[in-house]
């Protein structure tokens, strides 16, 4: 059976209210020998089952799997997975024909701590932030196969940069079951290439695809700039909107040239979009007020808490500079996808900003992640991508 975890005297009250994560100060004691990416039994201090879990090493000691007392085997994920492709299905996300892109598993708001799965077309793009999970990860491909009932044929492993260095794995990002040479998904009947070899994330931001369906709405006869565009999803959503011009800017090269090739894929020699391999500061200093139609979807500015007054000024800052350049009658849409910043935090910041530059600014949306990203209620945590739809005067 699995070795013990006991928590101090009162820490169980979170896990009774289901939250799934054990902080490495709650633990009183536990059995010697216990390895990172391990399954533990989480007791409370007077020795009653409460928890079963992976531990891991540093602030967030166990990631809970069940608060049932069960074996983690073959059934359990098949169960989970299931459970998660159901809830895809039965919002249509995974079942629709002009949208073979979606988020299968998203960690906690599945009740898979530690594991992110994104389906691109018949390829599924694993990712572990955990040393259990990356233990885990046949298991899970072997099962995922056979639940997914022949949607997916490749599983491509992608935890590099995600696992934590300190593990010492020595893991290389490839294919675990199957191989693809083809790279090119489809979302809402657009067509992107997906960097799953060396692409942040699993190699596209699927968590934006509401958004920018909406973009899509209000780009006609606008002239767009697209601020932090990698991949250029906004870019190409504002073209079929018929915007009268696009201007993607990223300071990656290798972003800039991708959103280049999918600009390409969807409307091949089309005059109206240009890109740009630019710093987002230095480009909208210098930027006249030619726009009419800005996003701005910077990566994360704070990663934990202790970065957070140094992100809300710098999403301040960055939306100060939006708000100088737009014109009049203008729409920002404008986003934070970190975790730390609260909605209230990030509106407080936006609204700083606009008195800063001095402008009279109405909120249209409020955005936020999508129905494949969902949130565990007993994890308001999970709740990361925030976002503003502001009219400007």
């Amino acid at each position: 059976m699995y070795k013990i975890v006991v928590l101090k005297r009162g820490k169980e009250e979170s896990l009774k209210r289901f939250h799934p994560w054990v902080f490495s100060g709650a633990i009183d004691r536990m059995d010697e020998g216990i390895a990172e990416g391990e399954t533990v039994r989480v007791l409370t201090h007077d020795k009653h089952f409460i928890a079963v879990g992976h531990f891991q090493i540093g602030s967030i000691a166990v990631r809970v799997l069940s608060f049932r007392d069960i074996v983690i085997d073959d059934s359990f994920w098949s169960s989970r997975l299931e459970s998660a492709l159901n809830m895809r299905m039965a919002t249509g996300i995974a079942c629709n024909p002009t949208n073979n892109t979606y988020r299968l598993v998203h960690g906690e708001g599945d009740n898979l701590p530690g594991l992110v799965i994104d389906v691109y077309g018949d390829t599924a793009v694993m990712q572990a932030h955990s040393i259990g999970m990356h233990n885990s990860r046949m298991t899970i491909a072997e099962n995922l196969i056979r639940i997914a009932g022949g949607r997916i044929s490749n599983i491509y492993y992608k935890s590099e940069t995600t696992l934590p260095f300190k593990a010492g794995l020595g893991q290389e990002d490839g294919f675990i079951y199957g191989g693809s040479d083809d790279n090119t998904a489809m979302e809402n009947g657009l067509r992107f290439h997906v960097d799953w070899l060396k692409g942040q994330k699993t190699g596209f931001f699927i968590d934006q695809r509401d958004n920018r369906s909406l973009l899509e709405h209000y780009a006609k006869n606008k002239k767009v700039l697209n601020m932090f565009c990698y991949t250029g999803g906004f870019s190409f959503y504002a073209m079929r909107g018929g915007a009268e011009l696009v201007h993607s800017v990223d300071s990656s090269a290798k972003a800039v040239e991708l959103t280049r090739h999918n600009v390409e894929l969807n409307f091949p020699g089309d005059k109206r979009h240009e890109a740009f391999c630019e710093d987002a500061f230095d480009y909208l200093q210098k930027a006249g007020d030619n726009y009419d139609l800005i996003i701005l979807d910077p990566p994360a500015f704070a990663k934990h808490r202790a970065a957070l007054h140094n992100a809300l000024k710098g999403y301040t800052r960055l939306n100060v500079k939006a708000f100088e350049k737009i014109k009049n009658g203008g729409i920002l849409f404008t986003f934070s996808c970190s975790q730390v910043v609260t909605k209230d935090h990030f509106r407080n910041a936006v609204f700083t900003a606009a008195a800063v530059a001095g402008r009279k600014v109405r909120i249209l949306h409020q955005l936020h992640q999508p129905a494949d990203h969902p949130i565990n209620i007993y994890h308001p945590e999970g709740e990361y991508l925030k976002g503003l739809v502001l009219y400007v005067d």
